[in-house]
């Protein structure tokens, strides 16, 4: 048999795949041909299992070979016994049946007094250990963390940190063993035992998230102190040319020391201030012209941001992050930005500091650093510095790669909407979103803008005349041909006037011919899209009444009748029943009319924009019916207990029915009784439903009449709403104080309350805060105590992206006398994160 060389060479001097699998395929079968006549040459064995380690190592099959492995463990020479425990590791893992056969071999090398053969031993344990094995196996590795040698106690330390992963019953076993090795002068030995300390406590903190028990960390907090001795001795240190990397003295001991003073720090003030000199002389004192001292500055910092450290503390560790964003290594900086996205929130005044070199972040050629930096830019946002920022990322977006378009042109209608300083500033920076990426902006954005435009009269002029010079510029952008075709459609007027502003642009004439041929020239293009020529043949048959000249109107006329056979049925339909209203002057000019100015409610903003008034919008943009049936007085009264969204029973339906979902909703502690069929038992199901929170005084409840119904989406004109003893609550404006009801895994759920007479408007606002994930089939169900009733809308927004809100509104109104001078509120959160099952929290609310 060839030996392990000439094995090698020959699969590499292959020159075709062909030719390789043909050697790998001899040599294998000689392999099987020497292993069955069962030589006692250990040389021989040994040259088989190491050509069967490089035929592993080229993904080869090597099962057959893992019994061979067992017998050379058997063998009393060393160099036997190394390659059978390379070939265990390797070969084997703890699903392997013939991993039984092996405890033995363990448990007598474990024992052996050659401190190499315990390390094979202990090296192997640690990495192929099953459950059974770690069982058997733990006092051996227990009473080798005491011995003397430190070359077996470091191996011991990192076998047990598995051992203890395996099977958690074993922790109690070598929680004082770790104790003493976090006492060991030898730099090898304490590393291993920080190693199996942090993986002990961060094992607790997962058992305690689970409500599993407590006290490995406080076990090790008094350490904190000899920690502290340790890491400020490898501070101040000489040179150490054993332990010496580029002039740091034993850089890895010094990580991870940090790392566990940060576990050890979490959440507790007092070893929080023991350890805070030492960061800061960590922090100031590392060298960081080398890559070695950037990595104890990085985990410093980590360590920093994590404790209950001081303001001044964190403000030094934010400006270590804005001097890696000026350093060459792109890895370094984007640790530093991905770091500061997550402290943003925590020291935002430090952050901002560093703002100029963030946005220089955004020409970096790497594009996983400009989209970090991209990220960041938006969380720095506010209303003081709004403007310079939003100016800069227009300039990015303006290069920027088509994958970015579609979140900063969102991003940037959000903070627009959020911080702009006027409303003439707002509309230009979303005319200028839509001139450079009209064809990456979501309806969200285009439907606040044409918002803003309906509700700001003084405006509507500039506006459209900006529109409309834009457009005729550039037809490509889709963004702008909606929103330039919705606004002229509704002031051409004001267009075709004029207006005396500032831009020299703007003060040109149009004609009533140019109108008409720019819509033409857009039907005419390749950009003419079925939703620009939704939007465009709306907008042309509202010109017909904003127009004088014959001729044009004639023109508008033809162009609707070449639209009445189009593919598209729903073009077709609106180009057909537009072409017939022409034969009615005066309908004509009444069902054309200006829209008129919606009202801006805080769920229609763009930063929660609800789905049904969305829809709703535009539709009647491009002309459709948006009719609402509105639902009968008796469901109300479960759809204010439910959110809107939950199954309603009928009138006539078991009051059980009613019962159950209330007891589901409430915990199942609400003690209500069935109601008895008939009239009385329905006024008991309805005492019984508004009794929410266990009173048992009688309340006497006002009759509704079957035909009432309630607007539960808030949209005037889709409904009538009940009639409230006091008339309707004022809106809740964004001056209103917020009070936060939950948060929970990045979920902040905030209310605001603006009350007027009997009435209170409650403004319930989803914010997902978390830096990544994303919340889905978010949901709020709410109750209040009988004397009061509750009026719930649909959420505008159930899934959330990081950064997202959603909104929810709320009415709660006495039904006798007033409101109480502090709400009380039972609420039930659903909601699901990241494509997970659904989670419910449950909370009861009062009123601050």
């Amino acid at each position: 048999m060839s030996s392990l060389k000439q094995f090698i060479r020959n699969v590499r001097s292959a020159k075709t795949i062909a030719d390789e699998r043909a050697v790998i395929q001899k040599e294998s079968a000689a392999i099987r041909a020497s292993f069955r006549e069962e030589s006692h040459d250990s040389s021989i064995r040994r040259n088989n299992v190491a050509k069967l380690l490089y035929l592993f190592t080229l993904g080869e099959r090597t099962h057959f070979g893992q019994i061979e492995c067992l017998k050379l463990l058997a063998s009393h020479r060393f160099a036997d016994k190394r390659l059978g425990y390379l070939g265990t590791m390797l070969l084997l893992d703890e699903n392997q049946e013939v991993l039984t056969l092996v405890t033995n071999s363990l448990k007598n090398d474990l024992n052996h007094s050659n401190q190499y053969i315990v390390g094979l031993a202990l090296c192997t344990l640690g990495n192929i250990a099953s459950v059974e094995m770690s069982r058997d196996l733990f006092p051996e590795v227990e009473s080798l963390m005491s011995t003397a040698n430190p070359y077996i106690r470091r191996k011991a330390a990192i076998c047990a940190m598995r051992i203890c992963r395996k099977v958690p019953d074993l922790h109690e076993h070598f929680l004082e063993k770790a104790k003493n090795l976090l006492s060991d002068r030898n730099h090898g030995v304490l590393l291993c035992g920080l190693t199996l300390a942090i993986d002990l406590c961060e094992a607790e903190e997962e058992e305690d998230e689970e409500g599993g028990p407590v006290g490995v960390i406080e076990m090790f907090r008094p350490l904190a102190g000899g920690l502290v001795r340790a890491l400020k001795g490898l501070t101040t240190s000489g040179y150490a040319p054993e332990h010496d990397v580029s002039g740091i003295t034993d850089p890895f001991l010094q990580v991870k020391i940090l790392r566990f003073l940060r576990v050890l720090g979490r959440g507790d003030v007092a070893t929080s201030e023991l350890i805070n000199d030492i960061l800061a002389q960590v922090a100031s004192n590392t060298d960081s012209s080398k890559n070695v001292g950037n990595s104890i500055l990085y985990e410093a910092v980590l360590t920093i941001l994590d404790i209950e450290a001081d303001s001044g503390l964190r403000v030094l560790g934010v400006n270590i992050l804005g001097k890696f964003l000026a350093n060459k290594d792109n890895n370094i900086r984007y640790v530093a930005l991905n770091t500061l996205n997550k402290v943003v929130a925590i020291e935002p005044n430090a952050v901002q500091r560093h703002r100029n070199t963030i946005l220089e972040c955004l020409r970096d050629p790497d594009i996983s650093i400009r989209r970090r930096a991209l990220d960041l830019s938006f969380m720095l946002i506010n209303e003081d510095n709004v403007r310079v920022l939003v100016r800069e990322l227009l300039a990015f977006l303006e290069v920027a790669d088509n994958e970015f378009k579609s979140v900063m042109t969102t991003q940037i209608g959000i903070a627009a909407d959020r911080f702009a300083p006027n409303k003439r500033w707002h509309m230009d920076t979303i005319l200028r979103v839509l001139k450079l990426a009209g064809n990456y902006v979501k309806e969200q954005i285009l439907s606040s803008f044409v918002r803003l435009i309906a509700t700001t009269p003084d405006l509507q002029t500039y506006a459209v005349q900006k529109l409309y010079s834009s457009l005729k510029e550039d037809i490509s952008q889709e963004g702008l041909t909606l929103a330039a075709t919705w606004t002229i459609g509704e002031y051409a007027d004001s267009l075709l006037q004029g207006g005396q502003y500032e831009e020299e642009e703007l003060v040109k004439e149009v004609r009533e011919s140019d109108l008409v041929d720019l819509f033409t020239n857009i039907l005419n293009s390749t950009y003419a899209s079925q939703i620009a020529v939704e939007y465009i043949i709306t907008a042309a048959m509202k010109l017909t009444v904003r127009m004088s000249d014959p001729a044009q109107i004639e023109r508008i006329r033809r162009l609707l009748s070449s639209r009445t056979a189009d593919l598209s049925v729903e073009i077709q339909q609106r180009a057909v029943e537009y072409t017939n209203l022409f034969g009615y002057d005066q309908i004509r000019r009444g069902v054309l009319e200006r829209m008129p100015a919606p009202e801006i409610r805080e769920e229609q903003r763009v930063l929660g924009a609800a789905s049904t008034t969305k829809k709703r919008q535009s539709k009647l943009l491009r002309g459709k019916s948006t009719t609402k049936v509105a639902k009968p007085a008796e469901h109300d009264l479960l759809l204010d207990l439910v959110g809107g969204d939950a199954p309603v029973t009928s009138p006539t339906s078991n009051g059980s029915n009613t019962a159950d979902l209330l007891a589901d909703i409430l915990g199942g502690d609400s003690g209500m009784s069935s109601p008895s069929p008939g009239p009385a038992g329905q006024k008991n199901s309805n005492s019984a439903i508004m009794d929410l929170f266990g009173s048992n005084g009688p309340s006497p409840q006002p009759t509704q009449p079957a035909s009432a119904s309630m607007d539960l989406l808030g949209a005037g004109g889709l409904g009538a709403s009940a009639p409230s003893p006091s008339g309707s609550p004022a809106p809740v404006t964004a001056s209103t104080p917020a009070h936060t009801a939950l948060n929970k895994d990045g979920l902040v759920l905030t209310l605001q309350v603006q009350r007027s007479g009997a009435n209170a408007q409650i403004l319930a606002r989803f914010r997902n805060d978390a830096s990544f994930g994303r919340f889905t089939s978010v949901g709020l169900q709410a109750a209040v105590p009988k004397s009061q009733r509750l009026q719930l809308s649909a959420i505008s927004k159930a899934d959330l992206d990081a950064g997202d809100e959603g909104t929810q509104q709320m009415r709660v109104t006495a039904l006798n006398g007033g409101l109480p001078a502090k709400l009380r509120l039972r609420l039930r959160v659903t909601s699901a994160r990241d494509g997970g099952n659904p989670v419910t929290d449950q909370v009861d609310w009062s009123e601050p």
